[in-house]
């Protein structure tokens, strides 16, 4: 097998400026997909089921608190990885490396969760999978600075902010087949991710980091990892401000989307693994069309704000739908509207990003510290929600929970406006 060539680039700081092939568009792809069918179905379904099954009578509380602690773990390392990437010299490049061993850490913390018999296990496993598939997306956030020349980032973005949608949408496929078998559920999306990784890790045209251009090495800069200043950088700041909102609203779907359907809606867990498999479909539907369209049409048009703009409205109308529905359907049409939204969303937000980003040449770190945007809210959503879910007594106030989304939906929104580098 041979690597596909790079894409030349204009300068050290500068886009890519032949296209990029559609092989390697594809093979990006589904990478991504492979990877987060490996690591939402756990949040979406798996861990769901698991927690329930060995701690029924604190479901809730227990899952609130894996999730919380995995998505800070998330937080806090996937900038570390971004950075070690950016500087590997390793004559295997310096994306390849993290993609491998984060496909076989990951597969592995997914391993530990199948064979838990207790909420302590399986909050390893998390932790595990948190730390490997975060090490895998580090690197594979740098392939678009890396190789994706600006009048292509709005259709490849629209592709790529997809797969998320899809990998759920495969990973409910998978643990639907297996249903019978918890361990399946949990082990066939590892094994997914580590396939599609590995065609990725294949061909991907990969260089490693100039020994030349690094400086010197110290401790402390894993610290500094973590942090991009958002004064001196106020697009990215905005930006990073607007994502974690958003995110936000959309972990409340995530993390109660299942429990909706089982408490509000009165199916059981069995029965609801099959209909969030629906859900999903149809949300990935909506999805796709708008990822499509709009990743399209926003590079036409040269403008990113206003779809990212009128995208997260919709989301957040989406969110408000399923909080307070009381039939099935109700939950598909909420699905549907989120679908559409977090479709034109995910296009060109991420185009928006790359376009804002402080110095390309760090683009694994700092994408990976934007990353915490998306992984803080999956954290903190578990956390705030009991202040809605409460309100009236009981703990099953799920339309409050959810019109707390569509506020922070609506913020994530505005953010955008104060924007300067990107139209």
């Amino acid at each position: 097998m041979t690597a596909l060539p790079t894409p030349a680039a204009t300068g050290p700081h500068d886009a890519p400026a032949a296209p990029a092939s559609t092989r390697l568009i594809a093979l990006y792809a589904f990478g991504q997909l492979g990877l987060w069918a490996a690591l939402l179905t756990p949040i979406t379904v798996t861990l769901s089921v698991k927690v329930g099954a060995v701690a029924p009578d604190t479901k809730a509380a227990s899952l609130g608190l894996i999730l919380s602690v995995g998505a800070f773990l998330s937080m806090a390392i996937t900038p570390i990885w971004g950075n070690l990437s950016d500087r590997t010299t390793s004559r295997f490049g310096r994306r390849r490396p993290w993609l491998a061993g984060g496909a076989l850490a990951g597969a592995a913390g997914l391993l530990i969760m199948a064979l838990a018999q207790n909420v302590p296990t399986i909050l390893l496993g998390w932790c595990v999978t948190q730390a490997g598939y975060n090490a895998a997306q580090a690197a594979l956030n740098a392939i678009n600075p890396d190789h994706i020349p600006e009048r292509q980032r709005g259709r490849v973005s629209g592709v790529i902010g997809l797969m998320s949608n899809v990998g759920i949408l495969a990973g409910t496929f998978i643990t639907t087949s297996v249903a019978g078998s918890t361990f399946l559920m949990f082990l066939l999306p590892g094994v997914f991710a580590f396939v599609a990784l590995g065609l990725l890790i294949a061909f991907l045209p990969d260089r490693p980091a100039d020994r030349a251009a690094l400086g010197p090495f110290r401790p402390l800069d894993l610290l500094r990892s973590l942090w991009v200043n958002p004064f001196a950088h106020r697009d990215f700041g905005w930006a990073f401000a607007g994502r974690f909102l958003i995110f936000t609203g959309n972990a409340f779907k995530l993390t109660f989307g299942f429990y909706v359907i089982t408490d509000r809606l009165g199916y059981s867990p069995t029965e609801a693994v099959s209909l969030v498999f629906t859900a999903t479909l149809v949300f990935t539907c909506g999805s796709l069309v708008t990822a499509t369209i709009g990743g399209w049409l926003s590079d036409r048009l040269g403008r990113r704000k206003v779809f990212v703009l009128v995208a997260s409205l919709i989301m957040g109308v989406g969110l408000l739908t399923l909080g307070f529905t009381t039939t099935y359907p109700q939950y598909l049409v909420g699905s549907l509207i989120l679908g559409l939204g977090t479709g034109a969303y995910m296009a060109v937000d991420i185009a928006l990003v790359v376009r804002v980003l402080p110095n390309p040449d760090n683009a694994a770190k700092d994408l990976a510290v934007f990353q915490i945007a998306n992984s803080l809210p999956q954290s903190l959503a578990p956390l705030i929600a009991p202040l809605f879910l409460t309100i009236g007594g009981g703990t099953d106030n799920y339309p409050a929970a959810f019109t707390a989304a569509l506020v922070f939906a609506v913020l994530g929104a505005l953010t955008v406006i104060p924007i300067r580098k990107v139209r």
